[in-house]
């Protein structure tokens, strides 16, 4: 069997999910097996969701409302020995990459991470992974009993496989430790880096926080998450949750437009694998140019709202 760690974020699926389910499905196609879509918490329906991605079945613990990286690790643990699994599929978010390394140490598995192709071979089980901040590709070899993979987000897409007559089995675990959630605060941002295709991006540049807006309405007329270079939110001008980078989050958006970012090696190390890089700023020799794939040397106050109106107006 194929093992899939189907995420959620407030009762609802994270696009990474259809990413790994899709993932999954086509290993297990390849393989002759069932892909097996592992849910945690209350969601609808998950097992009619879940079928457009190609998962054979569904096995969801509705009593597991919060992520927690032991008690979610033990149970897939116990799942992976039971269904006697070759292979566990987890999208390299945040609490996947939580997840992965624990998971491999109780359930004594190899774990592969940072995964941005299908597997070439399954015996051994060979996939390419990036590496040194995405600057090389490893190829990488499994002969363990178990394998596990860990995907970059948006490296591979969404693939619809629709199955039909996808079973749905409902299990509850009492007996795990749990940690007591006493409050939670959610950032602000409307769309997570990590899964979002467009993304603008501003650094000191700007001259302050005050300034923000022309970055945000840009933002909303792309439908794109918002995003800062480490020197920003190293001050105080946008949360930390917005830091993109080596030391921040690693995006692979379809677009990223990078405002007053000068383009430290640091930077450039997170937003590298970037479908179509924009970058704008006044100096001419700001080292982000030479990784763009375009570049309009001008005034970020002139040149951005002068951006975001032409784009209102070609979608109207």
């Amino acid at each position: 069997m194929v093992v899939v760690y189907a995420e959620t974020w407030n009762q609802k699926f994270k696009k990474a999910t259809f990413e790994a389910v899709s993932y999954g499905s086509h290993c297990a196609e390849k393989l002759g097996v069932k892909c097996i879509a592992v849910v945690f918490g209350k969601i609808e329906n998950p097992d009619d969701i879940l079928a457009e991605y190609g998962a054979d079945q569904v096995i969801q613990f509705e009593n597991m409302e919060h992520f927690e990286p032991f008690s979610h690790a033990h149970l897939l643990s116990e799942l992976v020995k039971e269904l006697q699994s070759k292979l566990v599929i987890i999208n390299g978010t945040t609490n996947g990459k939580s997840l992965l390394g624990v998971l491999s140490a109780l359930s004594g598995s190899a774990a592969v991470s940072n995964v941005t192709s299908l597997p070439s071979n399954y015996n051994p089980l060979t996939v390419f992974r990036s590496s040194f901040s995405s600057k090389g590709i490893e190829e990488n070899c499994s002969n363990s009993n178990c394998s596990i993979i860990g995907l970059v987000p948006n490296a591979l897409g969404v693939n619809s496989n629709p199955k039909n007559n996808v079973s749905i089995e409902i299990r509850n675990e009492n007996s795990i430790p749990k940690t007591e959630i006493i409050s939670t605060e959610n950032e602000s941002g409307e769309i997570p880096l990590p899964e979002a295709e467009r993304v603008v991006s501003a650094g000191r540049g700007m001259k302050g926080p005050e300034n923000w807006n022309i970055i945000t309405d840009l933002a909303k007329v792309l439908n794109a998450g918002t995003a800062c270079s480490k020197p920003v939110s190293d001050i105080g001008w946008r949360p930390h949750s917005e830091h993109v980078g080596q030391t921040g989050i690693q995006i692979n958006p379809e677009l990223y437009i990078a405002i007053g970012i000068s383009g430290a090696i640091q930077h450039l190390a997170g937003v590298s694998r970037s479908k179509t890089i924009v970058v704008i700023n006044n100096d001419p020799e700001a080292p982000f140019f030479k990784a763009a794939d375009y570049g309009i040397i001008g005034d970020a106050f002139d040149v951005v709202p002068r951006l975001t109106e032409a784009i209102r107006t070609f979608q109207n």
